[in-house]
């Protein structure tokens, strides 16, 4: 299984690219997380072409949206060890300044939030790759999560 994380928006500030970038070098090759960058466009049902040619054939879908489900950091944890059971490829889409285009959220298999507060594109970035390399920890015994 490989975590595909395919984001509308480029250029991210060096901060966020410094801390992408450490996140990937953690993670394990059998749980690795690959990054999809998409450049804006004016319209969601663009930006939703452009995400539907970056899928990877058969990924399940997992949208990333305000009104998505509120998973705590173990409720995520024990999502990752589902779908590395499942075997395949998924696909976390962040979308563009407007989100998400309506048909894609309906296509995805769930919807989940990082937050109910409106966050910039780089901070949720770096957000969910934290977020997915803590889940695989917990699902280790490592130490890295605390409860």
């Amino acid at each position: 299984m490989k975590l595909w994380v395919i984001a509308v928006g480029h250029k991210m500030p060096v901060w966020a690219e410094t801390a992408t970038q450490d996140y990937l070098k953690r993670m394990p090759a059998d749980c690795a997380i690959q990054i999809k960058e998409l450049k804006p466009d004016i319209s969601p049902v663009k930006e939703a072409i452009k995400i539907r040619e970056a899928l990877p054939k058969g990924a399940r879908i997992i949208a990333l949206d305000e009104r998505g489900k509120d998973l705590s950091t173990l409720d995520l944890a024990n999502q990752l060890s589902s779908w590395r059971q499942d075997g395949k490829d998924i696909a976390l889409l962040i979308g563009g300044a407007d989100g998400l285009d309506a048909e894609l959220k309906e296509e995805a298999t769930s919807m989940i939030r990082l937050s109910s507060m409106t966050l910039p594109h780089a901070m949720a970035r770096v957000l969910l790759i934290e977020q997915l390399y803590r889940a695989w920890t917990i699902l280790q015994g490592h130490p890295y999560h605390r409860v």
